[in-house]
């Protein structure tokens, strides 16, 4: 029986692609009025190969590549100055693909792939979900960039698992993921999460849930986390906006890499970031992922980030405060601070570091962990209190994900617009 149920809701899913193909030409109507296009309907295809946006075509930056911000090429936020100065990015929207930094600027999400656009803000089908919502979009099977065909809220019910080479795009209208469960990124890869509000998440029970076109499987339930990154590489979150829930904003665990989380507003949290699960979990010894560009507004407690065992570069970001600690670690991460804006808190918790003892035995070293600030500003009394290596030796290079990086004294005017652009669905400067 258990087989004739999945062989029936395959069926169900398969006999949806024709609806879906619908779907797809459906929204391309709302994309080519939304956005004023000059081509007719009929001369747009389904899979379109965007261009680079101007200024990676004009220096021939290829996915990944450092870009100096000393250089000619940018003057201020490398990612924003990469897309956001193009009035046509409406209709460019997969350059974004190109204009990564730090470890995980490789990557891609859905370039390359079909548009599909969100027009159903329902989730009322965890095994089965309709065309036209966010869950069928992530289910798909290859390369997908999704957008959204107006302002909305979606109230997940359970954990949206995705699937490799997925873009959620929420440019142009405001997006929001609240009131329910977050997003699961558990084995996979390249992955763009830009412009979306996820927010007053809450932990969900036990369910079956769709995780791929062919698989259906039972959940044990989710602790609530907005972005919980598993096992997964190549990871990109970008101008969104976090805060609220039972457990962490944005984690990656169990061997995650290769993850940079950029551009981003939180607020109003406990636990904001954890990269690493357990004492035990070896697998994050390699694990690199870049922390850069984002605002750490007021109402966060601790864990910005907290690392075990990993290599993490905490750049150019601005910190209003902490309620306990900003960046903590255990388990003799590598960490390198570079260039950020640390404002302690009106209380006596004024370090901005913190070593966790959680039963490593090599605790009583802690002191020798290579933890390294470099061109950070200190205001109301904050210090970090470095340890390890001497600056400048190899041991940090593991850490060091880019080298674009701005002065501290800019830290301030580009973090301004961290978390999602006001932009408008039409052409023009975002």
């Amino acid at each position: 029986m258990e087989r004739l149920g999945l062989f029936l809701c395959l069926l169900v899913l398969a006999g949806s692609f024709d609806e879906m193909s619908a779907h797809f030409r459906d929204d391309y109507d709302t994309i080519i009025q939304a956005y004023a296009s000059t081509k007719p309907v009929e001369d747009w295809d389904v899979t379109i190969q965007y261009p680079k946006p101007a200024r990676a075509r004009e220096y021939n930056i290829q996915p990944g590549e450092e870009v100096d911000v000393g250089s000619s090429r940018d003057k201020g936020n490398p990612i924003d100055d990469c897309w956001r100065s193009d009035p046509n990015w409406p209709y460019n929207r997969q350059a974004l693909a190109y204009c990564g930094v730090g470890f995980g600027a490789k990557a891609m999400g859905g370039a390359n792939g079909p548009i599909y656009v969100v027009t159903d803000d329902t989730d009322a089908d965890l095994v089965n979900p309709a065309p036209g919502t966010l869950r069928y979009g992530v289910l798909q099977d290859g390369p997908l960039w999704i957008g959204f065909s107006r302002d909305m809220n979606i109230k997940l019910q359970n954990e949206l698992i995705m699937t490799s080479f997925k873009t959620i795009d929420g440019r142009g209208f405001s997006v929001h993921i609240s009131g329910g469960a977050g997003l699961t990124l558990q084995y996979i890869s390249n992955v763009i999460l830009h412009g979306v509000h996820i927010h007053d998440l809450k932990a969900t029970g036990p369910a079956v849930i769709r995780s791929n076109v062919t698989h259906v499987g039972h959940r044990k339930g989710s602790d609530g986390d907005a972005v919980n990154i598993f096992g997964s590489r190549d990871i990109w979150v970008d101008h969104c906006y976090f805060a609220r829930g039972p457990d962490g904003l944005v984690d990656a665990v169990m061997g995650s890499t290769a993850v940079t989380v950029s551009n981003n507003y939180f607020e109003q949290h406990d636990k904001v970031m954890l990269f690493g699960a357990h004492p035990y979990d070896t697998m994050d010894q390699g694990m690199q992922i870049t922390v850069a560009f984002n605002h750490f507004g007021r109402g966060l407690i601790e864990r910005i980030p907290r690392v075990r065992h990993g290599n993490v570069h905490v750049l150019n970001n601005f910190y209003e405060g902490w309620g306990m600690y900003a960046i903590g670690g255990s388990e003799g991460p590598t960490i390198v601070s570079e260039g950020n804006i640390f404002n302690a808190p009106d209380t006596n918790d004024k370090q901005v570091t913190k070593r966790i003892d959680d039963g490593d035995p090599d605790y009583k070293q802690c002191l020798s962990w290579n933890w390294l600030s470099e061109g950070d500003l200190f205001l109301n009394g904050a210090y970090f209190v470095s340890g390890g290596a001497a600056p400048g030796s190899y041991v940090y290079s593991k850490a060091v994900s880019t080298a674009s990086r701005v002065p501290v004294d800019k830290v301030g005017a580009i973090t301004r617009d961290a978390g999602p652009l006001a932009c408008s669905p039409n052409a023009g400067i975002c």
